[in-house]
């Protein structure tokens, strides 16, 4: 496998980043400089009124993922006080089961954005320094072909301007965890500290805060701070501060749990291209989500997905001086001057110039996507059961400006 192919592949499963960037943020060269910047203020339309067909072209773009290739599709949006739900196609391609409201999925990098949050609430008990290095709390880590954990700060982590390699990139790890070596290798269990040290083969991408490169690799390293700060596995910590004051019942770190909870779909893949009579579908439900650890192992639904973002945008899991250190953002790309990327979140602004918060998330078999208004008042997640067809970004794009 090239490493072109590495990183396409990273792309759709494992480091798709938030609301359609997933191709620049791994596939085009990191952007010449990436000084923090405030996101732009305001937003400049207002979104469909609710009532009536207000989620109509949320749902056609549901069937249109279908119609795509995907084979179901899944989305929730609360706008004010009232919630939708809407799915389409098949939760089974075996028994023509329909996807629910209620399906749990793998969220990949969504993960991040709670990784983020608890380094975040960390910072604020005053027990870490977003500012000090990350050799400082994991020396001898970050080490090797270039690579400097002094010279790289815990929030270049968060904020993808480390330059560290991304360990997902790495051809002989692509192919036995994303390719054809799949089968053999998908109840594997892979250590936080070997898939760094995959990366470190690697040289850097780029000096530490002079650009802007997405690297799964900076949240293996995220997770890690945590559990040294704390003494407690980062999913506990994930557990306690956020899952159980929101009440989030459906969400979970899975740990080396190859199994889905119930309800969800099946998960299906192509393993690298897109499908044809001469490549098979693969059933990925299964698989031990160490692979990804803190860069994307959760699982979540819809419902909670949105309650944890608005939760998080309406301030009630950060101080003040932490929430505007999350949504400090920097440039992902001077050719897309609509996305930029804060702490584990992403910003946008869509053509219909509504501007929304949120992450993608990739993974084997489930394509997935949150996102909110900065005054909590509007969200929207969607999932897709198949990493190989299908857009989520339409979705969410439908959902906030009433068009595909």
């Amino acid at each position: 496998m090239t490493a072109t192919t590495a990183r396409r592949l990273t792309a759709r499963r494992v480091a798709a980043a938030a609301l359609a960037v997933a191709a620049l943020i791994t596939g085009a060269a990191p952007a010449a400089a990436a000084a923090p910047a405030p996101a732009p203020a305001g937003t400049a339309a207002a979104p469909p009124a609710a009532g009536l067909g207000a989620h109509r072209a949320t749902r056609e773009a549901l069937d249109a993922a279908v119609a795509a290739g995907a084979p179901g599709a899944v989305a929730g949006a609360v706008r004010g006080h009232r919630a939708w739900h809407g799915t389409a196609g098949a939760a089974d391609l075996d028994t023509g089961k329909p996807r629910t409201p209620r399906d749990r999925f793998r969220v990949g990098s969504i993960t991040k954005t709670f990784v983020a949050t608890v380094l975040l609430q960390l910072e604020a008990e005053g027990r870490i320094d977003l500012d000090e290095s990350v050799g400082s709390r994991l020396p001898g880590l970050v080490e090797g072909n270039g690579h400097d954990g002094s010279r790289v700060t815990i929030r270049q982590l968060l904020n993808h301007t480390s330059g560290i390699a991304d360990y997902t990139a790495d051809p002989d790890f692509g192919e036995r965890v994303f390719g054809s070596g799949f089968p053999e290798h998908r109840y594997d269990t892979w250590t936080p500290q070997s898939l760094v040290q995959t990366a470190m083969k690697h040289a850097p991408d780029f000096p530490p805060g002079t650009a802007w490169g997405y690297s799964n690799t900076n949240y293996i390293l995220a997770g890690l701070v945590i559990e040294e700060v704390t003494g407690r596995p980062y999913g506990r910590e994930i557990e306690r501060r956020i899952l159980r004051p929101l009440h989030l019942r459906a969400t979970s770190v899975p740990g080396t749990s190859a199994a889905m909870p119930r309800p969800s779909s099946r998960a299906y893949s192509t393993l690298g291209g897109a499908p044809s009579p001469d490549r098979d579908l693969h059933d990925v439900t299964e698989l031990n989500p160490s692979i990804a650890w803190a860069a994307g192992e959760m699982i979540s639904d819809t419902r909670d997905l949105q309650r944890f973002y608005r939760a998080l945008f309406s301030g009630r899991l950060l101080p003040e001086a932490q929430m505007a250190e999350l949504t400090d953002t920097v440039e992902v790309s001077p050719q897309v001057p609509e996305a930029r990327y804060g702490l584990g979140v992403m910003w946008r602004r869509l053509d219909c110039g509504t501007e929304i918060w949120g992450h993608g998330g990739g993974i084997h078999g489930s394509l997935s996507q949150v996102a909110v208004t900065e005054e909590a008042t509007h969200s929207v997640a969607v999932n897709l059961n198949g990493d190989f067809a299908g857009d989520t970004a339409v979705v969410v794009r439908a959902e906030f400006c009433g068009r595909r």
